[in-house]
C-alpha cells in the first residue's frame, strides 16, 4: 500500500504531492492517496491483491488512477475524487457539479447513497465527515510567527537603533551596545505581541458568525453548522438562505437563485429538477438543476442533495481570488494613521533639532545619536493604530457576550454616533412568540377565543361565548383547515421549525382537535409569501381527488380575490359590501388590541375564492424594551417603528412601549411614503415615529430621508429585500434568529437574540469604546509630549540629558504597552447613555483633550526637571541623579494613566478596582521599575542604582500631583455644572 501511495504521489503536481505528504486533504481537490490506499489495503485479504492493483498503474504521464478503485481522473483537470465501485458499499462518494447536473435525481441519490425522505443517519453523517472533512473553505496560509517577529526589525527606527548599537560595539563601548540591543529586543517583542494580539482578536471576529443551515437527518429537519454537511446530506432552503454547498436539486418550488458571485449575472436564475441532457452542462450558468455554494435564494424554496463539500465546490475553485482581498481599515484607524504621521513629522523635527543643538554644545555625538533615536522610538506613537484596533476588537468581543455581533469594525464607531434607530416590530420590539388568541368567521358574526400560550399541541381550547367548540363547528373548522394547509411550519418538542406565525396557526388547529391535514393532501404548487404580494398560497390535491388553492395574507389583499364567504361546505353566500365593512371593523378592533390579523380563503381559482375568516395573533412586547426605549429617547436618540402591520396594531404597541404619542407624533403608511418626493418626506420624518404597511423598498426611502437631515441611522431588517436598506443605513442590523443569510451578509451587526434591548446595549458599548479610545489617546499623547519637552528643555538649557537611551526606551514600553491598552478596555460607564450621540464629524482629538494633554505634560515635565535639578545640586550627573529622574518620570506616567481612566469622573466615582486589567498593568509596570532599580543585572543595563525607601516615598508623593490636579479639575467641573430646563428632551446640559 505504501509503495502504491508513493508511486501515485510522484504523479501528482508538486503542490498536490506536498499536500499529500503532509497527510492532509488538498485545498482544492481533497485527494489523499495515503488515506485512500490505506482504506483499500486494510480491506484486502491477500498480498496478491495489492500486487494486482499495483500492476494496474500505467506510465501515461497523466495522473494515475486505478479504475477498480473508482478513482476518476480527467486529462483536462487534475481533479481527483474518491468514487468507489458499486460493490464497495462501505465507501462514501461525491460528485462534481457538472456530471451531477447530467444525472437524474434517482441516479444522484443512488450514487451518493442518499435518502431524500429521511436524510442521512447521524452515525453515517459522522463517518462521512471523518472521510471528507469539514464543509468549509481553507483560509489563506498564515505567516509563521518567527517570520512575523523578524519583520518587526524592518522598522526604520529599529534599524537606526541597531546602527547605534553597532557603532557602540565598534568604538569598544560594549556595555552600551549590549544595553541598546537588549532594549531593541524588548521593544520588538512588545510590538510583536501587540500585533499578534490584534490579529487574533480580528480572527475571533470572523468566527462570531458561523454559517448555519437546515438539513434532513434521521427523518427530521435539523439546524446544523454548515461545516457539518457531507456529500449525501439533504439540505432544505428557502427565501433568503445562502446555499451551504453544491447541491443537486430534487425539489424546486418557484425557486430562483442569485448566482452573481459565480457567474456575474445579476438576474436570479429559475431552477428545476430535470437532468440536463442537451450538452449544455459544461456551462456553469446552464446547470439549472444545481444550487451552488455561496449563491442566494431570492424566491421560492427547495431541497437538494449535497454532491461535494466546500473545498471542491465551484465556489471553492475560485476561493483563492477572495483570499487576496485586504481587510478595509476603519475611518478611526485611518485617522490614527494620519495622526501618527503628523506627530512623527513633528517629532522628527524636534529630535533633529535636539541632536543638532547637542552636537553644537560639544556633547558626544554617539551618545546624542542614541538618545535621539531612542527618543524617536518613544515619542512617535507607532503603536497607536494597533492599540485602536485591539480596543475596537475587544469591544466587539464584549458586545458578542451581550448578544450583539458586530461584523465590521467601522460599525463600532458609528454606534456611538447613532441618533435614529428604525426598528422592526415583530421579534425585535416584541417577543416573536406568536399565540393565536381570537378567531372571527363572517357567518353569524362569530367571534371565538383561544386559550393557552406557547407551542404545545392541544394545550388550550377554543370557545364561543365561553362554550368550547369542536370540529362540528363547520366555519371554524374550515378556517383552521385552510390555516393548516397553507403552512410550512412544523412543531417539534413544543418548538417551531419555521415561521412563528405559522406555528401559532398549527397550535390553534390542534386545539380544535384538527389533525395535520397536510398528511392527506399532496401539495402541487406554492406561491411563497413576499412583502410585495402580501399573501401566501398553496395548491393542494386531496387523496379523494379534489384540488384547490388555500391562501392567507393581509385582509385587503385576500378580499380582492374573494367573491363569497363560507357558511357550510354546501353553502357559500355572496361577499357584499356590508360583510366587507364588518370584516374591516373586526380587523381594526383586533389591531387596536395589538393583535396581528391574518385573513384566510380557499377556492378552485385564485380569482374567485371563498372567504373563511380572520385570525388574531398576539405577540407580547419584550420585557425591558419600554425602559430601553425611554433611555434612548432621553439620550436624544429617536426610536422609530417600521412594520408591515396595520396602523391600529402598530399604534397600540408603539404607544405601549413609549415610542408613539397620539397628537404629538405622526404615523405614515408605506403608500404615503411612495407618494411623497424626497423633500416632502424629509419634512415629515422628523416628527414621524411609526411607518406602517411598509415594504422593504420603503425602508430605503426612510433611511435616505433621515440621512439627508444629517442623522446617523441604525436600521433593522431580516428579509432578502431588506438588504439594500441595511447596506444604505449607517448601521445595518440583521436578526440572528429570524434573519435570512442575505440580510446577515448585508448588515454591519447581527442581533443574536433579535432583541431591541441588545441594540441599546450595543449603542452603549459603542459610546463607551469611543470614550476609551479618547482616554488612552490622552495618555499616550501626554507621555509623548512630556518626553519630547523634557529632553528639549534640558538641551536648550545646556543641561546634561536627564534620561539615557535605555531609560527612554523603557518609557516607550510603558507608553505603548499594557497600561495604555488597559485604558482601552475600561468598563463602560452607564452614564454615557445620558449623553447625546457623538457627532460623527467631530475630530477624535478635540480642544478639551488637547488642554488636558498639555496640563498633564506640563506637570510631568516640571516635576521631573525639579527632581533632576534637586539631585544635580553638585553640578555632577551621577547614576543616582538619572535614577531619581527616570523613576520620577515613570511614577508620573503611572499616576497620569490613573487620571486618564475617565475624562469627567473622579476615581471615587468610577471605582479604583473596577478595571482589573489596569491594576495588573500598572502593578506590573511598577514591579518592572523596581527591578530596573534594584536588580544588579538591570542596573548595569539601565545605568541605575538602588534608591532609599524615603526616595521612593518622596517620588510617589511628588508624582501624585498630576493625578490630584486632574481630580481637582473634575471636581471643579462637576461643581460648575449648570442644569438647563431647555436641554434636549429635558436633560441636564453641562456647561
Amino acid at each position: 500500500g505504501v509503495c502504491v501511495a508513493q508511486r501515485l504521489q510522484r504523479q501528482l503536481p508538486s503542490g498536490e504531492a506536498e499536500a499529500s505528504r503532509k497527510n492532509t486533504p488538498l485545498a482544492l481537490h481533497g485527494f489523499n492517496p495515503f488515506r485512500s490506499l490505506w482504506t483499500f489495503c486494510s480491506r484486502t485479504t491477500a498480498a496478491a491483491q495489492c500486487a494486482q492493483a499495483l500492476e494496474r498503474f500505467t506510465d501515461s504521464g497523466d495522473v494515475l488512477a486505478p479504475a477498480a478503485w473508482g478513482v476518476e481522473e480527467s486529462r483536462k483537470s487534475p481533479r481527483l475524487r474518491i468514487n468507489p465501485s458499486p460493490s464497495d458499499t462501505a465507501m462514501a462518494r461525491e460528485i462534481a457539479s457538472e456530471p451531477a447536473s447530467r444525472l437524474s435525481v434517482e441516479e444522484v441519490v443512488e450514487t451518493l447513497r442518499a435518502d431524500t425522505d429521511n436524510g442521512l443517519p447521524t452515525d453515517e453523517a459522522r463517518r462521512r465527515l471523518m472521510i471528507f472533512g469539514p464543509n468549509e473553505l481553507c483560509d489563506k496560509e498564515h505567516t509563521p510567527l518567527w517570520q512575523k517577529y523578524l519583520e518587526q526589525f524592518k522598522e526604520p527606527l529599529i534599524l537606526l537603533l541597531l546602527a547605534s548599537a553597532a557603532v557602540s560595539l565598534v568604538m569598544g563601548q560594549y556595555d552600551d551596545a549590549f544595553s541598546i540591543t537588549l532594549a531593541i529586543m524588548i521593544v520588538v517583542t512588545v510590538a510583536f505581541v501587540q500585533e499578534y494580539r490584534s490579529e487574533k482578536s480580528l480572527e475571533k471576529l470572523n468566527k462570531l458568525v458561523p454559517h448555519r443551515c437546515r438539513a434532513l437527518r434521521d427523518g427530521h429537519i435539523s439546524d446544523l453548522m454548515a461545516a457539518q454537511l457531507v456529500p449525501g446530506d439533504v439540505v432544505v432552503f428557502a427565501v433568503g438562505d445562502r446555499i451551504p454547498a453544491d447541491v443537486r436539486l430534487f425539489e424546486a418550488i418557484e425557486l430562483e437563485i442569485d448566482e452573481s458571485s459565480l457567474t456575474g449575472e445579476t438576474k436570479p436564475k429559475s431552477k428545476h429538477t430535470h437532468a440536463i441532457t442537451d450538452g449544455t452542462s459544461k456551462d456553469l450558468a446552464a446547470r439549472r438543476n444545481m444550487a451552488f455554494m455561496g449563491s442566494l435564494v431570492r424566491n421560492g424554496r427547495g431541497r437538494g442533495v449535497v454532491t461535494t463539500p466546500a473545498a471542491r465546490s465551484e465556489f471553492g475553485l475560485v476561493f483563492h481570488i477572495m483570499k487576496d482581498v485586504e481587510e478595509q481599515r476603519t475611518p478611526l484607524q485611518k485617522n490614527m494613521d494620519e495622526l501618527g504621521k503628523k506627530l512623527s513629522m513633528f517629532s522628527f523635527g524636534i529630535i533633529g533639532f535636539i541632536m543638532l543643538v547637542g552636537v553644537l554644545q560639544g556633547k558626544d555625538m554617539v551618545q546624542m545619536f542614541a538618545i535621539s533615536v531612542s527618543l524617536a522610538v518613544a515619542a512617535i506613537p507607532e503603536g497607536l493604530p494597533i492599540v485602536v484596533t485591539v480596543t475596537l476588537a475587544l469591544g466587539v468581543m464584549r458586545m458578542a457576550t451581550r448578544h450583539a455581533i458586530v461584523k465590521r469594525l467601522p460599525a463600532v464607531e458609528a454606534l456611538g454616533s447613532a441618533n435614529v434607530v428604525c426598528s422592526d416590530k415583530t421579534g425585535t420590539l416584541t417577543e416573536n412568540k406568536m399565540t393565536a388568541t381570537e378567531l372571527y368567521v363572517p357567518h353569524d358574526h362569530v367571534t371565538a377565543h383561544i386559550s393557552g400560550t406557547g407551542y404545545g399541541l392541544g394545550k388550550g381550547e377554543i370557545t364561543v361565548n365561553q362554550t368550547p367548540v369542536s370540529l362540528s363547528h363547520a366555519a371554524i373548522a374550515r378556517l383552521l383547515t385552510v390555516a393548516n394547509l397553507c403552512n410550512n411550519a412544523q412543531i417539534k418538542d413544543e418548538d417551531v421549525i419555521g415561521q412563528p406565525t405559522e406555528g401559532a396557526l398549527l397550535v390553534a388547529a390542534a386545539k380544535l382537535g384538527l389533525a395535520d391535514m397536510r398528511a392527506v393532501y399532496d401539495r402541487v404548487h406554492e406561491i411563497p409569501f413576499n412583502s410585495t404580494k402580501k399573501y401566501m398560497a398553496v395548491c393542494c390535491r386531496a387523496r379523494q381527488g379534489y384540488q384547490g388553492y388555500y391562501i392567507k395574507g393581509a385582509l385587503n389583499v385576500i378580499l380582492e380575490k374573494c367573491s363569497s364567504y363560507f357558511v357550510t361546505e354546501k353553502d357559500q353566500q355572496p361577499l357584499h359590501a356590508e360583510v366587507v365593512r364588518r370584516l374591516s371593523q373586526q380587523a381594526e378592533s383586533m389591531a387596536r388590541r395589538g393583535l396581528r390579523v391574518l385573513a384566510f380563503a380557499y377556492g378552485e381559482s385564485l380569482e374567485r375564492m371563498i372567504f373563511c375568516g380572520l385570525v388574531g395573533i398576539f405577540d407580547p412586547p419584550r420585557a425591558g424594551v419600554r425602559e430601553s426605549v425611554a433611555l434612548l429617547i432621553n439620550s436624544s436618540v429617536k426610536v422609530v417603528m417600521v412594520t408591515g402591520d396595520m396602523r391600529e396594531t402598530a399604534e397600540a404597541i408603539a404607544t405601549n412601549l413609549g415610542i408613539f404619542e397620539a397628537g404629538k407624533h405622526r404615523a405614515l403608511s408605506g403608500r404615503e411614503v411612495s407618494e411623497m418626493d424626497e423633500n416632502t418626506l424629509r419634512a415629515h420624518v422628523s416628527n414621524t415615529r411609526i411607518f406602517y404597511r411598509t415594504s422593504p423598498h420603503h425602508k430605503m426611502a426612510i433611511v435616505k430621508a433621515y440621512q439627508a437631515e444629517g442623522a446617523v441611522v441604525a436600521m433593522t431588517g431580516d428579509g432578502v429585500n431588506d438588504a439594500p436598506a441595511l447596506k444604505l443605513a449607517d448601521i445595518g442590523i440583521a436578526m440572528g434568529l429570524t434573519g435570512t443569510d442575505v440580510a446577515k451578509e448585508a448588515a454591519d451587526m447581527i442581533l443574536v437574540d433579535d432583541n431591541f434591548i441588545t441594540i441599546m446595549a450595543a449603542i452603549e458599548e459603542g459610546k463607551g469604546i469611543a470614550y476609551n479610545i479618547r482616554n488612552f489617546l490622552r495618555f499616550q499623547l501626554s507621555t509623548s509630549v512630556a518626553a519630547l519637552s523634557l529632553i528639549t528643555i534640558s538641551t536648550l538649557a545646556g543641561l546634561p540629558s536627564p534620561l539615557n537611551a535605555m531609560q527612554i526606551l523603557w518609557i516607550n514600553i510603558l507608553m505603548d504597552g499594557p497600561p495604555a491598552q488597559s485604558l482601552g478596555v475600561e468598563p463602560v460607564d452607564h452614564d454615557v447613555m445620558k449623553k447625546p450621540p457623538r457627532n460623527a464629524k467631530d475630530p477624535i482629538i478635540n480642544l478639551p483633550l488637547i488642554v488636558n494633554v498639555l496640563i498633564a505634560a506640563s506637570i510631568i515635565v516640571c516635576g521631573t526637571l525639579y527632581v533632576f535639578w534637586r539631585e544635580m545640586a553638585d553640578n555632577v550627573v551621577t547614576a543616582r541623579d538619572t535614577t531619581m529622574t527616570f523613576t520620577a518620570f515613570v511614577f508620573f506616567d503611572m499616576f497620569n494613566a490613573l487620571s486618564c481612566r475617565s475624562a469627567e469622573k473622579s476615581i471615587v466615582e468610577i471605582g479604583l478596582f473596577r478595571n482589573r486589567m489596569f491594576l495588573w498593568a500598572v502593578g506590573g509596570s511598577l514591579i518592572g521599575q523596581m527591578c530596573v532599580i534594584y536588580v544588579p543585572f538591570l542596573q548595569r543595563v539601565f545605568q541605575t542604582e538602588a534608591l532609599y525607601f524615603t526616595d521612593i516615598i518622596f517620588l510617589l508623593l511628588l508624582a501624585s500631583t498630576v493625578f490630584l490636579v486632574d481630580e481637582f479639575r473634575k471636581f471643579n467641573r462637576q461643581a460648575h455644572t449648570v442644569r438647563s430646563p431647555t436641554g434636549i428632551n429635558g436633560n441636564s446640559v453641562s456647561v
